[in-house]
């Protein structure tokens, strides 16, 4: 089963130094079946794509503690099924869907690739995180800066250019 993890380049730095993602629990994002309901699709690389935004989305909210690292980071990671479990008391709430924990640590080895921020996109990404605590609150004009992160899709890469990315 593929996993989102949402991290921050600095969480990004110590799975690489550690060699593996955790300790756990893991928050993650997965195709759930309540994501599936939300989406409507049944295809799959739209369901995974779905997936990432959910997990970009939490890597935001990581980086609302820390506007200077202002790069949202997920590791996309295969661990076995029945690995990664939805909490089945938040199914169908709208802030927990494709929500999933795995229980232990990941392996480095066991990531498909890593999705960060371009460069050009770290003003739009500082202001959003810099703005989520507004947008929570019902400020509209906050949430407009926070949807702008939106905008900005994470790039590819694979897990032998981590060190680059830290570099």
């Amino acid at each position: 089963m593929r996993v989102y993890v949402p991290l921050t380049l600095s969480g990004l730095a110590e799975a690489h130094k550690n060699g593996e993602l955790g300790p756990g629990p893991l928050d993650a994002y997965a195709v759930t079946p309540a994501l599936r309901e939300w989406y409507v699709s049944d295809d799959i690389e739209e369901l995974e794509y779905a997936a990432l935004g959910r997990a970009a989305q939490a890597s935001l909210r990581l980086l609302a503690g820390h506007p200077e690292a202002a790069r949202r980071v997920v590791v996309a990671v295969d661990v076995p099924d029945g690995a990664a479990v939805a909490d089945p008391d938040r199914g169908l709430d709208p802030s927990a869907l494709g929500e999933v924990r795995v229980a232990g640590p990941v392996p480095l080895s066991k990531a498909a690739a890593v999705h960060v921020d371009a460069d050009d996109a770290e003003a739009d990404i500082a202001a959003a995180a810099a703005a989520l605590g507004a947008a929570d609150q019902g400020d509209d004009d906050a949430r407009f800066t926070v949807d702008g992160a939106e905008d900005h899709d994470l790039m590819w890469f694979g897990v032998q250019e981590i060190p680059q990315l830290l570099g």
